[in-house]
């Protein structure tokens, strides 16, 4: 009964499990490598020198994470394409035949790793910049003081100190990594993901796709072991609450332009190239239903992503304050397994949670309907409710890795004063570490924003009916080949982002205690 059959199972394991296995590795030690170097450079950069153009990239540096990578897939296709504009015209200017120039293909494992990386970097560059702002300016004074230059200054402080938030940022976009369908599916690279909704909706086989779905689960296993295992023991904290400014490297001519490309090179290739692709078609086509309906479309992501990134937050503070408070076995285990719901697709999270929510409504209906006459039909499967629960099973792991990597950088030594001095656990929670992790909430809560913002597989199963999103326009019009029209919806998507990256990247900036204060302590 609970075994797949007419031997799907041995068929898939003699056939494409290999060609799964492979190309998941590959894609992940790429996406992983890429974003590491990008989103850690980038951050430091940002956060510790000075060049033309740093306030303005501190945020356009997070403008990658808006757009959904499918959405990228389909404008770089459209634009390298052979029949594309770039081949065109570089056959018009010099005259080729098809058979005279070689083109590297976008739609290969390659593209898929290129695309994949230029969209998730922002989640390495947003929680390692919020862990540079939290950092000791002491620590970074005495490494000035040993001659070690800006390079070897991050190279062997920096980059250690904040090893934490960089491997949770990495963490992430290898989980996210091994969830991605559009991009991967787009491009015809076969991976655990395409393989799950292949021989679930196509062949028709849950059980084997079951299977398939816990081998990537052994994968995300293995990349949190990872995780746990390269932090080790050791603990890195602020010992005083003493605070001044982070000391700042003026970088000038060769280095400074350096540094400007090196922040202007993902954002041109990874947003505003690929924005310009997809404001020509919206212009030239667009979408005609959109201009009707984009505030119904607006307000239904702004409001879901709104509650899923409050809700997801406060669960992370409190799963993360527990296991300071009570940090045994069974705590940490209950709190990994509360934060594994990102590892599984958004797809099998719906139907997981569809099925017993269909069944407490229809008991629930039963008893209000029959019994007290109140017909309140499907209160649970039936509104946004269900979408934000499974939003939060879903992107829990994003806001508790952020927070977590936040909380265990403050010396247990702040506990014990808090309490000598009358605080409860509470007390300490909202007076002490509130303040201190403040700029790592504000990164949790858009990391989860985005991440709703673009949501897709449990929206389209879980949506009540007549509630469509941004996402779920874009998707259906490209999923019918009409890309111009859908460009009117994903150009909205990037819209509605685009202020609450601005004004949260802001507010990370302030972040820093005594950042507003002025004063010039020690830390």
């Amino acid at each position: 009964m609970w075994l797949p059959t007419h031997g799907i199972w041995t068929h898939l394991a003699s056939t494409v499990l290999g060609g799964y296995l492979a190309n998941t590795l590959w894609l992940v030690l790429g996406v992983g490598v890429g974003t590491t170097l990008i989103g850690t450079g980038t951050a430091w950069l940002i956060t510790m020198c000075r060049f033309p153009g740093r306030r303005l990239f501190e945020w356009a540096l997070l403008l990658p994470l808006a757009v959904p990578t499918y959405v990228i897939a389909y404008a770089y296709t459209d634009f390298l394409q052979y029949a594309g504009p770039l081949q065109s015209e570089l056959r018009a200017l010099f005259g080729w035949e098809s058979d005279d120039y070689w083109f590297p293909r976008i739609r290969s494992l390659g593209g898929a790793i290129t695309v994949i990386t230029l969209v998730l970097y922002p989640y390495v560059y947003l929680l390692t910049r919020a862990t540079f702002l939290e950092q000791s300016a002491c620590v970074l004074d005495v490494g000035r003081t040993l001659g070690r230059g800006p390079w070897r200054l991050f190279a062997t402080i920096a980059v250690p100190l904040a090893r934490p938030a960089i491997i949770g940022g990495v963490s992430l976009v290898l989980m996210e990594t091994l969830n991605e369908f559009g991009a991967v599916q787009f491009f015809g690279v076969d991976t655990f993901t395409t393989g799950i909704y292949r021989t679930w909706f196509g062949m028709g086989e849950p059980i084997a796709a079951a299977q398939l779905a816990a081998c990537l689960l052994v994968f995300v296993l293995v990349v949190v072991a990872l995780e746990r295992v390269s932090r080790g023991k050791r603990r890195y904290f602020h010992t005083t609450g003493r605070y001044r400014q982070l000391p700042e490297f003026s970088l000038n001519g060769c280095r400074a332009w350096g540094a400007f490309l090196a922040c202007l090179l993902p954002i041109g290739v990874g947003f505003l190239l690929p924005s310009a692709i997809l404001a020509e078609l919206a212009l030239e086509t667009g979408d005609s239903v959109l201009g009707t309906r984009f505030f119904d479309f607006a307000g239904n992501s702004l409001l879901l992503a709104a509650f899923s990134a409050i809700v997801a937050v406060g669960l992370a503070v409190i799963l993360s304050y527990g296991v300071r408070l009570h940090p045994g076995r069974p705590t940490r285990m209950a709190t990994r397994i509360a934060a594994m719901g990102y590892a599984v697709p958004g797809s099998v999270v719906a139907v997981g949670i569809l099925i017993p929510l269909t069944w407490v409504d229809r008991h629930l209906y039963s008893l209000l309907n029959g019994g007290l006459g109140f017909d309140v039909g499907l209160l649970l499967s039936g509104s946004a409710f269900i979408l934000i629960y499974a939003y939060v099973v879903r992107f829990l792991a994003v806001s508790f890795n952020t927070v977590e990597a936040s909380l265990g950088k403050v010396t247990p030594a702040m506990d014990a004063a808090a309490r000598t001095l009358g605080q409860t656990a509470s007390g300490t929670l909202h007076h002490v570490h509130a303040p201190l992790m403040r700029g790592s909430l504000l990164a949790a809560a858009l990391l989860v924003f985005v991440d709703v913002m673009k949501e897709l597989p449990a929206t389209v199963i879980l949506r009540p009916f007549d509630f469509d999103t941004l996402a779920v326009r874009a998707h259906n019009l490209a999923a019918d080949e009409r890309l111009a029209e859908a460009a009117s919806s994903s150009l909205a998507i990037v819209m509605v982002g685009v202020i609450p990256v601005i004004l949260l990247s802001r507010a990370i900036r302030h972040s820093r205690p005594g950042a507003s204060s002025g004063k010039r302590e020690a830390l």
